[in-house]
């Protein structure tokens, strides 16, 4: 953030500003001006990497999950978590935008550098207070050998008898938990099968060679992480709709009546504040409001389960998504029948529509992030073994970019097919249909419906064993 600052602030790391007049061109930054640039939003994409993966995870980590208040302080606390992100962001997206739009981009970047500053002082502040799980080294390493055993052993017929035929030596870490033996996935049983005594060392506590003898153990951790795939694929597509609100969305307003009085105008690309607000606002009366009530109902600490609230998160980004080409069907048919406000830099006509019916419809996609984003972290971070909680943090991230990119690959496609004829998502939105592009993702939001009921019906929640 600080050299991205300094590619604002100091007159030699950016092109000088452009000439006004008409005819008047502007000088391109140079090569070096380029790398400076590059290499700060480098160190930006390292630190959030660093950061966002592993920042839940150590958060969670200092509540005992022991404890009956150990428990509520981790199911509230990806809640408040959410809450504290999601309210960061709706001051950046209004905020910090302003700053930056009228103010000047150096203070206006000045400001979260300086914010960031001070929350790595907090942070080292209280070093000594924090509770700090050990590692107990990398759990790729373990997953690859589980996979590279159970390939040597392919021919070996599946154990009888479990107990016996597999080898599960006492468990002695304090960390991770131990897994009860389960039958899905029974392939992979025959990584921990003993085909000759030479395999395990004397005293029967570790295996000769790690590559060719695997514990109960290390098998059942990547039978979790397999069991996870497939509710996990299902965030992909649910991204789709999701990533709507900061694309064609924007547009949509540009191309609507935005004035907020007579004067003042909404800026485009502060609708996607709507759909943060929504979050901001539910988490509170859903954490302190309605959990409690449901605890009476359902009998569970968490109110709804982790997999219901993914469910009723996918299902709401579906209902979005058809009020949304509910309401652009109405935007266009206003702009081409009826006196419009002027057209944009692009020569599109405005439409007479006020841009704010579009609010319900970010509404209720930020209300479907509320209940499927959280319940995503929470559930990975319960259901993947204790050492690989920062993947769990990353699962969630990896949802949201590969969303990003199946919404760029339809795009693509949509383009390619109906480029010839009428564009569905041509530049000027009303010579365009965005309507039936929203209708087709709504469609995949329903099949993803269908996989997700499939998925959720199928996952087995891990077991501790006696």
């Amino acid at each position: 953030m600080f050299l991205l600052t300094m590619t604002a602030a100091a007159g030699s790391l950016h092109p000088p500003q452009c000439a006004v007049g008409v005819g008047q061109t502007c000088e391109k930054a140079s090569s070096g001006q380029f790398a400076v640039l590059f290499i700060s939003f480098a160190f930006l994409v390292l630190g959030s990497a660093g950061i966002r993966p592993c920042s839940m995870p150590f958060g969670a980590d200092q509540f005992n999950p022991h404890t009956e208040s150990g428990k509520r302080g981790i199911n509230s606390f990806f809640n408040w978590y959410y809450f504290t992100f999601t309210s960061a962001m709706l001051v950046s997206a209004t905020v910090i935008i302003y700053v930056q739009s009228n103010v000047s981009w150096p203070i206006g970047l000045g400001l979260p550098t300086g914010l960031m500053f001070l929350a790595c002082i907090l942070f080292f502040m209280g070093t000594r207070l924090y509770v700090r799980v050990t590692p107990e080294g990398s759990p790729f390493t373990s997953i690859v050998q589980v996979f590279a055993a159970a390939a040597r052993k392919r021919s070996l017929k599946q154990p009888k008898d479990t107990k016996q035929d597999l080898f599960d030596p006492p468990h002695t870490s304090a960390v991770v938990s131990k897994l009860a033996h389960t039958d899905q996935f029974r392939c992979l049983d025959k990584a921990a099968i003993v085909a000759t005594p030479e395999e395990v060392r004397p005293g029967g506590a570790a295996p000769a060679n790690p590559w060719r003898l695997c514990s109960v153990q290390q098998v059942e951790e990547v039978k979790c992480l397999m069991r996870i795939m497939p509710v996990w694929s299902t965030g992909i597509i649910y991204y789709v709709a999701v990533v709507q609100q900061s694309t064609y969305v924007v547009l949509s307003a540009m191309q609507s009546d935005r004035h907020l009085g007579r004067s003042f105008q909404i800026p485009p690309a502060s609708f996607t504040v709507f759909a943060m607000l929504a979050q901001t606002l539910w988490i509170p009366i859903y954490d302190r409001l309605l959990v409690p009530r449901l605890r009476k109902v359902t009998g569970k600490d968490e109110g709804l389960t982790l997999l219901q609230r993914q469910g009723i998160g996918i299902a709401l980004s579906t209902v979005a998504m058809i009020m949304s080409a509910i309401i652009e069907d109405r935007r266009r048919h206003i702009a081409l029948t009826q006196p419009t406000l002027g057209t944009t830099i692009t020569g599109g006509a405005i439409s007479s529509m006020s841009s704010l019916w579009m609010v319900p419809q970010l509404m209720v996609l930020g209300l479907s992030e509320a209940f499927n984003l959280i319940s995503q972290i929470e559930f990975y971070y319960k259901e993947i073994p204790e050492h690989m909680r920062s993947v769990a943090g990353a699962l969630a991230f990896c949802n949201l970019a590969l969303g990003n990119y199946l919404s760029g690959f339809l795009v693509t496609i949509v383009h390619r097919t109906t480029g010839a004829g009428s564009n569905w998502l041509a530049q000027d939105l009303n010579k365009g249909r965005l309507d039936l592009f929203y209708w087709m993702i709504a469609g995949i939001g329903v099949f993803n419906i269908i996989y997700f009921i499939i998925c959720a019906r199928w996952y087995r929640f891990k077991g501790v064993a006696n």
